[in-house]
């Protein structure tokens, strides 16, 4: 993994907006404005270390799903801070499997072996129309005849297929809230999983998940019609806390959300403290603890519930530097052990590993000036330093 000087093509911002990414412009605090996404550089992989990244995502996810039985088993829902309530419907989404969609891994990665988790976003991570699309379609203009890391439209077609045909009904809601920053992130992102989705066959409908009603039998949407199949771009936490959240998770409510329940768990930061506790010393984990830091010298305090990240504390030899410190919440924390972000050329990098159906998909570089990734990183293309194969195809949009 290298990071290169490119040429940005001359009509970058308009084509960027008009394959989706609307977001691309990022109001400063004094008032300015930065580019989100950004050519004038990208990163370079080998194809050796793409396949090893691949392994090592999958092995994650593996190792995920059993820290969530784990949970489960010894009814550990207390350390996730989920309320008792739920813990029933929790159990029961990770034993009957209801569809699941997809997933982003953060890792730490400087180009050397073993990559590291920094979390999990296993509930509604977004980034996937730069990383699914955008960046796709940058290599078709700059780099024609290399390949990228990236499959993320395949494989979304392909798993919104496959749950298709456990449905009584080919259509689906897909909902996101209007309540987000004014980026229009996330009504992007729900928009092109929308698509994915009609592109699967399946007849999509794309609302705000402040339209969703209840009946007094089910859910429905603002026309009255029933939603049987609802991916939410809106987190677990979230639903649990709103008026609706018991009846969501009720046994006899007949509708099927993606993500599912247990989904809760993955996303959780607790998870990588159970992840510790059940793979000490694995070579992908930090060390991390639910009951403080104990002999870590130096950590991040992470709170367990939190979108995208959400806050973070960072404590260090030589001081501590915090990010969002108004949002933080009560309930709970986790430590993780400090490892900081690798440095290229004076930039922060984090590597995002995408899942599909619990398979590996594809992967975004984000840029920071500082330690943190928060909302003023920027999103930077890849591609794989060899020929394209000849079975990799374009996406189709």
């Amino acid at each position: 993994m290298r990071r290169t000087t490119q040429t940005p093509r001359d009509d970058w911002h308009p084509t960027v907006r008009e394959q989706g990414l609307v977001y691309v412009d990022t109001e400063l605090p004094d008032g300015g404005v930065m580019s989100y996404w950004d050519e004038t550089a990208a990163y370079a992989f080998t194809l050796d270390e793409v396949l090893r990244l691949e392994e090592a995502t999958e092995e994650l996810h593996r190792m995920s799903v059993a820290a969530a039985e784990h949970v489960v088993a010894r009814d550990r829902y207390a350390d996730f801070g989920i309320p008792g309530w739920a813990a029933e419907a929790v159990a029961r989404s990770l034993r009957e499997q209801p569809p699941t969609l997809y997933g982003r891994f953060d890792l730490w990665y400087d180009g050397t072996w073993p990559p590291k988790l920094l979390e999990y976003n296993a509930d509604t991570p977004t980034s996937l129309v730069e990383a699914g699309i955008v960046q796709w379609f940058w290599l078709e203009d700059t780099h024609p005849d290399l390949d990228q890391w990236n499959s993320l439209h395949e494989r979304l077609v392909a798993a919104w297929h496959r749950i298709g045909r456990g449905l009584h009904e080919p259509a689906v809601h897909v909902a996101w809230s209007r309540e987000e920053e004014v980026s229009a992130e996330d009504q992007m992102t729900a928009g092109y999983l929308a698509e994915c989705a009609r592109q699967a066959g399946l007849t999509a409908e794309l609302m705000a998940i402040q339209d969703v009603g209840w009946d007094g039998r089910r859910f429905v949407d603002g026309a009255n019609r029933p939603i049987t199949t609802c991916f939410k771009l809106y987190p677990w936490e979230w639903m649990l806390a709103e008026p609706y959240g018991r009846l969501a998770l009720a046994p006899g409510t007949p509708t099927t959300w993606i993500e599912p329940a247990w989904k809760l768990l993955l996303s959780n930061k607790a998870l990588l403290a159970v992840l510790w506790e059940l793979y000490p010393g694995h070579e992908l984990l930090l060390p991390a603890y639910l009951d403080g830091p104990r002999d870590l010298p130096e950590y991040v305090v992470k709170p367990l519930l939190g979108r995208e990240g959400g806050s973070v504390r960072i404590v260090t030899a030589g001081g501590t530097e915090v990010a969002n410190p108004g949002i933080y919440g009560d309930e709970g924390w986790c430590y993780q052990e400090f490892r900081a972000l690798p440095e290229f050329a004076g930039n922060r990098v984090v590597l995002g590993s995408w899942t599909v159906d619990g398979e590996s998909a594809g992967a975004g570089v984000r840029e920071s000036p500082g330690l943190i990734t928060d909302g003023y990183a920027r999103f930077l293309p890849h591609y794989i330093d060899a020929p394209r194969a000849a079975e990799s195809s374009t996406v189709g949009v």
